[in-house]
């Protein structure tokens, strides 16, 4: 697979939400499938129990007196002019007028409805079903066999429903079913892109420091290894000048050390790995001891600093400022003159300024990004600057001066005890 681990990790956030939208649609689609065949059923159950009261209400009201069939009170009673529709058919008993209810729901063929009663004399017992009316709409019938005080089958009563709108009902219901899974579906899908975002987000700032911390170092120790090499390789063809490529040999091995340390502590930072030993610190006796034990290189070096003290890391906050001098020291100099800076601490502020070209207008913004310096430079130094200021919650700035000289200012949280 083509890319980074990190590019890599998070294209895995994609794969993680396909599975978890795809798992949730298979469960939600179950859920809903059992719930779309529930209302079918529950629909069905409705239109069975008014049959069945149409049925049982009609068949104690026929009238056997005398082995005559009456319908007297099956003509004066509400339900025959109500829906669902009824009618009583001899089916194959001994023949008696039918007898059809005063309002027609649904139009069915009275050979149908025969049929039906002829059915449950035969068996004796309620048989229920679906028909078609005379216009093709789908019915759902219940026929039970009327039975005389001598226990003889002697004609049915057969009710109709119209199925049209429980139907129409049930489509309406599937349609909501389907669009609430859609929505649910997406609202899902959503969900679980953030939440594979936010549970892979740390892995994945974790992985590009790293590979940001690889590049870097191989960046920033290649001249310095090729220059050990020649120092080393010289000093072996050279026995003689040993004595004086010694010294530069271990200065350079310094560096080295120096650069490393630098991008350990950058990767612990921007990988949120390094704990803050926040306590509160006298920031001027800080800087003062910081100069007097800096090896300056005959830089002239001058401290302005008033009684400030700030909540910080003084570890890191003292590898910031050695940083910001050593940066001054090297490269806040003229061709030719030896470098001057002046370092003025108060209100948790440290400026460092020197008299040096300065600072490009256009690059000053990226001169706390790794390799950004306009004095040659990695320009990992002042990255490690801010990269302190901003653990602390303070701010790292750079411009120039009137008279010449770059002037960098960092902002600490002054202590509020």
């Amino acid at each position: 697979m083509n890319g980074s681990s990190a590019d890599r990790l998070r294209r895995l956030r994609w794969v993680l939400t396909a599975l978890f939208t795809v798992t949730n649609a298979i469960g939600l689609v179950v859920f809903a499938w059992i719930v779309v065949a529930g209302d079918s059923e529950q629909g069905v159950a409705k239109i069975d129990a008014d049959l069945d009261r149409v049925t049982s209400s009609v068949s104690r009201l026929v009238d056997f007196d005398g082995g005559a069939i009456g319908f007297s009170l099956v003509n004066t009673d509400p339900l025959n002019g109500d829906c669902p529709q009824f009618a009583i058919m001899p089916g194959g008993a001994p023949a008696f007028q039918a007898h059809l209810s005063s309002r027609s729901c649904v139009p069915m063929d009275t050979g149908v409805l025969n049929g039906l009663a002829a059915e449950a004399v035969r068996g004796g017992r309620m048989v229920p079903g679906y028909q078609r009316g005379v216009d093709g709409e789908l019915v759902r019938v219940r026929a039970i066999p009327l039975v005389s005080r001598g226990g003889k089958s002697i004609g049915a009563v057969v009710a109709v429903a119209d199925m049209g709108p429980q139907q129409q009902h049930h489509v309406q219901f599937v349609l909501m079913v389907i669009g609430g899974c859609v929505v649910l579906i997406s609202a899902l899908g959503f969900a679980g892109h953030v939440l594979s975002g936010r549970s892979i987000r740390p892995a994945a700032a974790a992985l590009q420091q790293q590979e940001i911390l690889l590049a870097e170092t191989a960046h920033d120790l290649r001249a310095p290894v090729a220059a050990l090499r020649a120092l080393a390789e010289a000093a072996l063809d050279n026995p003689t000048q040993r004595a004086d490529l010694l010294p530069r040999t271990v200065r350079l091995a310094a560096t080295m050390g120096s650069i490393i340390d630098d991008l350990l502590v950058r990767a612990r930072l921007a990988a949120g790995v390094e704990q803050l030993a926040i306590q509160p610190v006298w920031l001027d006796q800080l800087v003062t001891g910081l100069v007097e034990d800096a090896q300056t290189g005959g830089a002239k070096v001058t401290v302005t600093a008033a009684p400030t003290k700030v909540d910080v890391d003084p570890t890191l906050v003292q590898r910031a400022i050695g940083n910001l001098l050593d940066n001054a020291v090297r490269y806040g100099r003229k061709p030719g003159e030896e470098a001057i800076v002046h370092i003025t601490v108060a209100g948790g502020t440290v400026t460092v300024a020197d008299h040096g070209p300065g600072i490009d207008a256009e690059a000053a913004t990226d001169a706390f990004d790794r390799f950004s310096s306009t004095g040659g430079s990695s320009g990992l130094g002042l990255s490690i600057v801010r990269w302190v200021a901003q653990a602390h919650g303070g701010t790292l700035s750079v411009y120039n001066a009137d008279e010449g000289g770059a002037i960098f200012e960092l902002r600490l949280p002054v202590s509020g005890s």
